[in-house]
């Protein structure tokens, strides 16, 4: 029997099914700005989004941690206990000195908020399947497996949002992950490596982090790609096999890893995607999960450039524009201003 969790309780009817909450963002002693990502880049896209007039605070659910319970159903104690040495938590997040921090501080400093982000991606699943879409708009942490972080990863969100829907949710037993993020999703690749439920296809850049030889073996539709693509061939590319995936196997929920690190001059990614050619990518795959009518969940993944979560926001409100997240405003829970 699954465990009783906060996280798959129903929010208010009214809300959209975009997941956030303030404590997705890192911040403390200025130790964020050593790792290229823009730690704070969540709560800009929310800003984007409410100064465009989207959402408002009370529309969008708020995430709730993810509990070491919550946790287990994935990892496994031994790697969880791990995390309570700084110095493992500095390595997984490639922030040097967060190995010399007190293990309390790097638990509420760093760790906490990857939680909460993970948490947020467990309730995007349940509401993807509810609703249709649902956006996280923290998570994405495909480096992590059940035993093993990396690359900024802690946590095995992927992973345990679609074990979650596989226990918990009726008539949901397949699962396909596109994942679009510049690097190879090797951990959940490793999680569902002989999982015949799960259909992975990944497009990545081929000479960099991780080179996980052993997880591609799980990658069910791999698209491998040059230095510098560009948007044409990378759209393209995109099209044929988010389309050739979703027709080669039938799943109940679209898992939609939508990393925006592919971006021009991002230091990691090493592709040339312009910022019109990701807000294109995103719609390429909810066009295609949404006129087949599965649900989809998105997680906005990597991305280190201060100008992503900007992109992020036009993302989704071209996706609203274009009647892809379904055309009606909500009018949220009772007595709240409705937009």
């Amino acid at each position: 029997r699954p465990h009783r969790t906060e996280l798959y309780e129903d929010p208010p009817l009214g809300c959209w099914p975009i997941v956030y909450s303030p404590d997705y963002n890192i911040t403390f002693m200025g130790l964020e700005k050593l790792h290229p990502f823009d730690a704070g880049k969540w709560g800009k896209v929310i800003n984007f989004l409410k100064e465009e007039k989207l959402i408002t605070d009370d529309l969008i659910v708020q995430a709730r941690e993810a509990t070491d319970e919550d946790l287990l159903v994935v990892h496994t104690r031994r790697y969880l206990n791990k995390l309570k040495w700084s110095f493992v938590v500095a390595t997984i997040t490639e922030i040097p000195p967060v190995a010399f921090l007190p293990n309390f501080v790097v638990q509420r400093k760093v760790l906490k908020p990857l939680r909460t982000q993970t948490g947020g991606t467990i309730m995007a699943g349940k509401l993807a399947v509810d609703r249709g879409w649902a956006i996280n708009v923290g998570g994405g942490f495909h480096h992590c497996s059940s035993d093993k972080g990396g690359g900024f990863c802690a946590y095995a969100d992927i992973t345990l949002a679609i074990k979650f829907v596989f226990e918990r949710v009726q008539g949901v037993s397949r699962a396909t992950i596109i994942d679009l993020d510049a690097h190879q999703g090797n951990g959940h690749e490793r999680d569902f490596m002989d999982d015949p439920r799960v259909y992975i296809m990944d497009a990545y850049n081929r000479y960099i982090y991780p080179g996980d030889g052993f997880a591609k073996r799980a990658i069910k539709r791999k698209v491998e790609l040059e230095w510098g693509t560009e948007d044409t061939e990378y759209l393209q590319k995109v099209h044929t096999h988010v389309e050739g995936a979703l027709n080669e196997f039938k799943p109940d929920i679209v898992v939609y890893n939508a990393g925006t690190d592919i971006l021009d001059g991002d230091p990691l990614g090493g592709l040339a995607i312009s910022p019109q050619g990701i807000v294109k990518r995103d719609e390429v795959v909810f066009r295609a999960a949404r006129s087949r009518g599965i649900p989809v969940l998105m997680v906005t993944s990597g991305g280190y450039q201060k100008r992503t979560a900007r992109i992020i926001a036009d993302s989704i409100l071209n996706l609203h524009s274009l009647g892809l997240l379904g055309r009606e405003r909500p009018a949220c829970a009772l007595g709240s201003p409705s937009l």
